[in-house]
């Protein structure tokens, strides 16, 4: 084995490829350790980024959203348990591997369309969100957004259990769909 990148031999990378893939089964687990970390960020709102979490996920779901829909719906803040103001590109990022390009882009650019409902507040654009009418991605960075995620966040709603939302998680995040 080397013990520069220079010196890597075809069958180092291999036995490093092989030794990689090992790890891939555990993604779910870990976003599911993420989402946990969550229950002790409120950052100021009315139920913990947990709650929200499983809101957003439960409403999407409840909207017969699809499977990668309602993943994205349940982790498009997870990227918060790293880093509150990048949470999106942390989040998109996390699932780039596993998810399709729109659903990508719809969790990179999500706080942007949140931003038609307080960016005049902090004196940014609230119609930034228009910005990006023209790409394919559109409609469902507005369903995740104005049905899903910006209506959840009250702490008594009944969310379906980070338990139940597990199948789901293994399903998509064990195995990357793209080249790494």
């Amino acid at each position: 084995m080397f013990t520069k990148m220079q010196d890597g031999t075809l069958e180092d990378w291999a036995v490093i490829g092989a030794a990689h893939k090992e790890h891939f089964y555990k993604t779910p687990a870990h976003l599911m350790d993420m989402l946990r970390s969550l229950e002790e960020i409120t950052a100021g709102f009315a139920c913990d980024q947990l709650q929200h979490s499983l809101m957003t996920g439960t409403l999407a779901r409840r909207d017969n959203a699809s499977d990668e829909e309602v993943a994205i719906a349940l982790l498009h803040d997870v990227g918060k348990s790293v880093n509150i103001p990048n949470h999106g590109p942390i989040a998109a990022e996390l699932m780039r591997p596993y998810v399709s390009d729109d659903a990508y882009h719809v969790i990179y650019n999500h706080q942007h369309f949140q931003g038609k409902f307080y960016y005049s507040f902090m004196g940014e654009n609230p119609n930034m969100r228009d910005d990006f009418t023209h790409n394919s991605w559109y409609p469902l960075a507005v369903k995740l957004v104005d049905r899903w995620d910006a209506p959840a966040f009250d702490p008594e709603f009944e969310v379906d259990s980070l338990e139940s939302f597990e199948p789901l998680l293994q399903e998509i995040f064990s195995q990357p769909g793209r080249t790494l």
